[in-house]
């Protein structure tokens, strides 16, 4: 460094503006190496989420079988992605990846998602703005509040009122799961209409069929009840409520709950894509569902909402919340739902999330109390499963106690150790899983799902690649597995071995789901199930008998939903197999006279256990 010609005795006055216009220069200095050193760590941690997404699991002392994010955006035909990082309480990177449409723009930060679900949370906090306001109460009967429309009564709301703390934690009874929206161009329902079931609503009528508070069911539907109260309340339409004392206050400048979103908008959305890569017909949906379903937005200003939320629980600020309502808003209910967001954590750093999936759309926000967070926008039906990769990843580079991949050790054993675990095992959730032996390969399959292979850490703890989830055996007396405890996502479930009879038919039934899917071969008798299955949908009087038991509640719960949409595809012409996905679904495409439908069904003991279908 240059030396100072000024005497070391009393500088001049001169000499005193040089050494402080030296002392600013090497704090500007010291300012710009810091920015840029804060750059530079930034461009890495984005290097590493383009050029380094990790795998569920890191085995100690082999390398790591990254991926490209844009490898995977093909693979799983997403077009475009964002992604907003918090850190320290601060948005700390927004970067959009891909296109907004096959041979498109750019994604950039500002460029608009649907939230889906993440909807509910974001209606959430208007809910607890106004019950600190005192114009509304969590715990009275919502019916007190609804002015032009009313819950019905029946024999379980007998029992116990609706109220808006049961509506918020998904503990109310109400029925209809989730709404499909509408395709452009196509009658749209009032909020009436949608309460009621009413043409041209799409969906069942939003009703109470279990006591309210008993226990926790996932309902879009109780939102829209809560949607008709914020209406009554406040006399404002929903989005204008919600911009003025949720969107607007915390800085969310480019979201809006307006369905249709306006024209002037259209030219900065992601367009939707289905999981095989087709774009979806029409574009957008449009959710009049609003509250559940229908916020607009960019990951940025969802996280200006997280660090809002932050900031309420750290008493730092209350522009929405104050610290007391917000620390209400986030006390776990029902197995970690919360009012509005699910709370989790495996350490004293919790975190508060929610996800969402709408037609064409997955998203996810996460955000510990502390500081951190991520959100993260895709337009592709499979984008939760990019959605996941991306979250891992970003949990690793900040060193986040949750979501990162865990780092496994494994052992080499004598692979004829693993027959005193073959079997089937039922879990706490009433799941099968069952094991067996191929060859020098451990194997595992839960009910509706994958066949996964199984690694040894040790005689009696295995693992599996292909997810975060442990496996821990407990023989008996013989050295026979009695149970196994399945760990994963921060708990645990125990699964007791199933008689030796039951057991062999199962794991027949898994290595045979195995074998179909290698094969691409179609159950035997899946079509002429399909075809009665759409037939009963159609008349209005499925067949109950030849479903699992799963399967018949939920149908019979959405019934009036599936046959509207069934009778209104038109009259069934053609019916194709198509193939066997990983977790031994038949999927076929089926075309009726106005619409072309993928169906997946899972048929097993002659029964459908599974099914589902998509435009």
């Amino acid at each position: 460094m240059e030396r100072s010609h000024v005497p070391a005795t009393v500088p001049s006055a001169h000499g005193r503006t040089r050494l402080r216009d030296r002392a600013r220069y090497a704090l500007l200095l010291l300012v710009v190496a810091s920015a840029s050193r804060g750059a530079s760590d930034i461009d890495q941690r984005i290097n590493q989420i383009q050029n380094g997404l990790l795998p569920p699991v890191l085995i100690k002392g082999e390398p790591t079988a990254s991926t490209k994010l844009s490898s995977q955006m093909a693979a799983l035909h997403v077009p475009g992605v964002s992604i907003a990082v918090i850190h320290a309480g601060k948005l700390a990177w927004v970067r959009g990846f891909g296109v907004v449409r096959e041979g498109g723009p750019p994604v950039t930060p500002e460029t608009l998602f649907q939230a889906a679900s993440i909807s509910k949370a974001v209606t959430a906090l208007a809910v607890l703005h106004l019950v600190h306001e005192g114009k509304l109460s969590l715990d009275t009967d919502v019916n007190e509040y609804l002015k032009s429309w009313k819950l019905p009564p029946n024999e379980f709301t007998e029992k116990s009122k609706v109220t808006l703390r049961e509506l918020l934690s998904h503990s109310a009874g109400v029925t209809v799961h989730g709404f499909a929206g509408y395709a452009a161009n196509t009658p749209l329902p009032n909020l009436l209409q949608i309460l009621n079931g009413e043409a041209p609503a799409n969906n069942s009528p939003i009703r109470v069929d279990q006591v309210p508070g008993a226990n926790s069911r996932y309902s879009g539907g109780g939102f829209e009840i809560i949607q008709q109260v914020l209406n009554d309340v406040t006399g404002t339409s929903f989005p204008e409520l919600m911009h003025d004392i949720v969107l607007q206050p915390l800085g969310m400048q480019r979201s809006t709950y307006e369905q249709p979103l306006p024209g002037k908008l259209l030219a900065q959305v992601a367009l939707p894509y289905r999981s095989n890569g087709a774009p979806v017909e029409g574009g957008p949906h449009v959710y009049p569902e609003q509250a559940a379903a229908g916020l607009w937005t960019t990951p940025s200003d969802l996280a200006r909402l997280a660090i809002g939320v932050q900031q309420a629980l750290s008493g730092t600020s209350a522009i929405v919340l104050p610290l007391g309502t917000a620390h209400a808003m986030l006390a776990p209910m029902y197995n970690q739902q919360a009012l509005g967001f699910s709370v989790g954590g495996s350490t004293a750093q919790k975190y508060f999330t929610h996800g969402g999936a709408n037609d064409g759309y997955r998203c996810n926000l996460v955000s510990y109390q502390n500081g951190d967070g991520a959100v993260i926008m895709t337009n592709g039906d499979n984008g939760g499963e990019l959605v996941i990769q991306i979250l891992r990843t970003i949990a690793q580079e900040y060193h986040w106690p949750d979501f990162a991949p865990p780092e496994r050790t494994l052992n080499a054993i004598a692979p004829s150790l693993f027959d005193r675990y073959v079997g089937a095992y039922r879990l706490d959730s009433s799941s099968t899983v069952t094991f067996w032996r191929d060859d020098a390969h451990f194997k595992s399959r839960v009910s509706g799902q994958a066949p996964a292979e199984i690694f040894p850490t040790s005689e009696r703890e295995y693992f599996t690649k292909v997810v975060d989830a442990r496996w821990e055996f407990s023989a008996d007396g013989n050295g026979a597995g009695s149970s196994v405890t399945l760990y994963q996502n921060g708990q645990k479930q125990v699964a007791n071995r199933m008689n030796d009879a039951e057991g062999r038919t199962a794991v027949e039934a898994s290595i045979e789901i195995e074998k179909r899917f290698e094969e691409q071969a179609g159950t035997p008798g899946s079509e002429a199930a399909l075809r009665g299955l759409i037939d009963g949908l159609a008349k209005g009087a499925p067949r109950y008998d030849e479903m699992g038991q799963a399967l018949a509640q939920l149908t019979r719960q959405e019934l009036p939903a599936l046959q509207k949409a069934i009778v209104g595809f038109g009259p069934l012409q053609s019916i194709a197999f198509k193939a066997v996905s990983p977790a031994g679904a038949d999927i076929y495409e089926v075309r009726f006279e106005h619409a072309a439908v993928e169906f997946r069904l899972i048929l097993e003991n002659g029964r459908i256990e599974s099914a589902w279908f998509s435009q």
